[in-house]
């Protein structure tokens, strides 16, 4: 969801990922909706009330906050799956960009909705780092050693935290192409996450 790519505007957007724009992001602003949008992402189609299940919510909450994605386009229904009396939803994009100038949006309600957004990411983040922490014993030793909880300071200039950021997403896109292989230990791979924090600390 790229599974997530909430990051300053980018040159180009693919068109598998949703550049936000005032409305939408009022749209998606909401914590239940991000949380069903990103299962979408990550899990694949479901209903409403697998949604409430997985999420413990209720279904006509879920089914509320779907129908309110849906409006915005960040969701639509799944024909593949549509056969039973439950209707099945799938996200319309795998990801999403997020620009820094919602963050100055004349609109306070858009500057809001900015700031309850990247807050939100950053809870779901922490979420996902608990969560591998809690579950990494039922994973194999190679995955355990696979994985990583580092962090490092350096001392930047804007310039070149930005160059670092860059590099850093080029070369994790660069691993898209073997996304979808089937060769030799194909069977062992699994979706992994890669969450990536960059920004300045204030000594006071």
């Amino acid at each position: 969801m790229p599974e997530a790519a909430d990051r300053p505007e980018e040159p180009s957007v693919p068109a598998s990922v949703r550049a936000l724009d005032a409305r939408t992001l009022r749209g998606l602003a909401h914590p239940l909706r991000m949380a069903m949008l990103s299962t979408l992402r990550h899990d694949g189609p479901a209903t409403a009330s697998q949604l409430a299940a997985r999420l413990g919510e209720s279904s006509g909450a879920t089914s509320y906050h779907l129908r309110q994605l849906a409006a915005h386009g960040f969701v639509e229904d799944d024909p593949e799956h549509g056969k039973g009396r439950e209707r099945w939803w799938r996200a319309t994009h795998t990801g999403t960009t997020f620009g820094e100038g919602l963050l100055r949006h004349d609109d306070p309600h858009v500057r809001g909705a900015a700031n309850l957004f990247l807050h939100e990411v950053a809870s779901m983040h922490a979420h996902e780092t608990s969560n591998w922490l809690g579950t990494r014993d039922s994973w194999s030793e190679e995955w355990q050693r696979s994985s990583d909880l580092s962090d490092f300071t350096l001392r930047l200039t804007p310039e070149r935290a930005r160059e670092l950021n860059d590099r850093v997403h080029e070369l994790i896109n660069s691993y898209r192409e073997f996304a979808d292989e089937s060769g030799a230990g194909a069977d062992e791979a699994a979706q992994t996450r890669i969450l990536l924090h960059a920004f300045p600390r204030s000594r006071d």
